[in-house]
């Protein structure tokens, strides 16, 4: 993972007035995964969308292969759709209802590689139903006629079948049963190894991020607060809202706390000292919410600064965490 497939510099994405995606700066490198977390409008869908320019963006860049995708003219964008795709959260939404499944997973192939004979092309969609865990006949169906985790699997092969270098996987297996998840995840490995691609993988569901990913990104109101290796941020993580994330994992409480009130797991903060209650302020867009804020926090936004090697946090107090215990009350 040496070499960076792509680059994203100061990007920022506005509605009106509101910034949903604030100066995100990160580098992405081939044949990665990388986890992107935060909770509900954090701006994780509006980030992934943006880096595909599927929205517009106030300013910044997105560097693949030398080319901004932000300053490029149509012509340039359509030609790098190949190498960028993605599957989204609802599996069945995403499929057009009057098109044949086959026909689907086609189009793209009709479009970029229109060199293609139609006996090819139906033998290529044949290949990749079959290596995402469907049968070659099931290409005359249409989408009703299948489960959602079979619908997300024909979403996989339709965004697979150019063979991408970067594909989005926006919320890909929230909607699926545990089991279907678990499928969906095998698959997307499976395609990785052989594909050679890297994976953008948004989720809520922090235990299938941290198996997935090498690289996790924790995302907090339009901004990056904290990035670093799955290995290292799920062990020790710094930023106070990361924490705050982790802590609100749900835990299987000790036997002995059965009879009576059930208590907390270990590690968790009493509910009512919780970090996540609280409202947005001025300055660290955290600060209302964290339990070791200073009056700095009020007055100045913390900027996404390297504190270790890999290791990216955006907080005033980060120099003191990298032991996760010595914050001072």
């Amino acid at each position: 993972m040496n070499t960076a497939l792509l680059q994203v510099r100061n990007l920022r994405v506005e509605f009106g007035r509101q910034a949903a995606v604030r100066d995100v700066n990160f580098d992405f490198f081939s044949a990665e995964t990388v986890g992107l977390v935060g909770e509900s409008g954090a701006g994780k869908s509006t980030l992934a969308r943006a880096l595909l320019r599927l929205l517009p963006a106030a300013h910044g860049s997105v560097e693949i292969s030398g080319l901004d995708l932000l300053k490029s003219s149509a012509e340039g964008v359509r030609a790098q759709r190949r190498n960028l795709q993605i599957v989204f959260q609802d599996p069945l939404a995403s499929l057009n209802p009057r098109m044949r499944v086959g026909d689907a997973i086609g189009e793209p192939l009709l479009i970029f590689e229109p060199e293609l004979s139609a006996a090819a092309r139906r033998r290529k969609v044949a290949e990749i139903l079959e290596r995402v865990g469907l049968s070659a006949d099931m290409a005359s169906r249409y989408p009703h006629e299948f489960s959602g985790g079979q619908c997300q699997r024909i979403g996989i092969a339709r965004a697979a079948v150019l063979r991408p270098k970067l594909l989005v996987c926006d919320e890909a297996v929230s909607s699926l049963d545990v089991s279907i998840q678990g499928q969906i995840i095998n698959l997307l490995l499976d395609l990785q190894q052989e594909m050679g691609m890297a994976i953008l993988f948004i989720s809520h569901n922090l235990a299938v991020v941290r198996h997935l990913s090498h690289r996790v990104l924790v995302m907090y109101l339009g901004r990056l607060v904290e990035v670093a290796s799955s290995e290292t941020l799920f062990a020790a993580p710094v930023h106070p809202y990361t924490r705050a994330l982790l802590a609100a994992v749900p835990r299987i409480p000790p036997l002995a706390a059965v009879a009576g009130r059930p208590a907390l797991a270990e590690g968790s903060p009493p509910a009512e000292e919780s970090p996540l209650a609280g409202l947005m302020a001025r300055g660290c867009a955290f600060r209302d919410r964290c339990p070791y804020a200073l009056p700095l926090c009020a007055s100045s936004e913390p900027p996404l600064l390297e504190i270790a090697a890999g290791r990216m946090v955006a907080c005033h107090r980060s120099h003191e965490t990298l032991n996760p215990l010595s914050y001072a009350e």
